[in-house]
């Protein structure tokens, strides 16, 4: 595998990056939450559990199998969905003045495992685009190649999702109405998504 065909992974990794969808919402709210470090840290974890499920072959055991790629979105939809109820029913109140994060390090970190983790998308991605730019005549190993092109996208990843969350923070620390306002619409994103994940996988089974 050469470097032109690293370098153009990353660009087409990095359209999927910054494409807004459940990962930004979860960036969002864990800015306006001040839990960046351990939200984010979560969802490269998931990322890396995809990247090493893709690498061991198991990816293409799950999408082949019967059932299991529906009951993958099934679970994951529902968890964005539980996520984004809890977040319209919560929404986030700022207050400028405040220092203190809200929740648990540990609880955020695991909420970004099962955002990023339990998302079909992410293997699909990794199924579906990540292969042509590896190389089967490559004097290093095919699970090798997919490892070093899953850390370009994690890499990528980390960029991104830590720039949307303290972004969100220092933009709106000092807008309680407007952060309010972005809480809910990060909230009603990880629904629509969620529905949308579910849908597809219905009606596309």
């Amino acid at each position: 595998m050469s470097g032109a065909a690293i370098l153009a992974f990353w660009g087409v990794s990095m359209l999927f990056v910054i494409t807004p969808g459940a990962d930004w919402a979860f960036s969002i709210t864990a800015g306006l939450h001040r839990r960046v470090i351990p939200a984010v840290g979560g969802l490269l974890a998931g990322h890396l559990v995809a990247t090493a499920v893709v690498a061991a072959g198991v990816g293409t055991l799950i999408t082949s199998t019967l059932g299991a790629l529906t009951v993958l979105t099934v679970a994951g939809s529902a968890y964005l969905v539980w996520l984004g109820i809890g977040t319209l029913r919560r929404p986030t109140r700022v207050d400028a003045s405040a220092e203190a994060a809200t929740g648990s390090a540990c609880r955020w970190w695991f909420r970004g495992l099962g955002v990023s983790g339990l998302n079909p998308k992410v293997f699909l991605l990794f199924l579906a685009v990540l292969p042509p730019f590896t190389d089967p005549d490559a004097p290093w190993p095919l699970t090798e190649q997919i490892l070093l092109l899953g850390l370009v996208h994690l890499g990528s990843c980390a960029v991104v999702y830590l720039i949307v969350g303290f972004g969100s923070r220092a933009l709106l620390g000092s807008r309680p109405v407007a952060a309010r306002v972005i809480s809910r619409f990060s909230g009603s994103a990880m629904i629509l998504i969620g529905a949308f994940l579910l849908g597809e996988r219905l009606l596309h089974p």
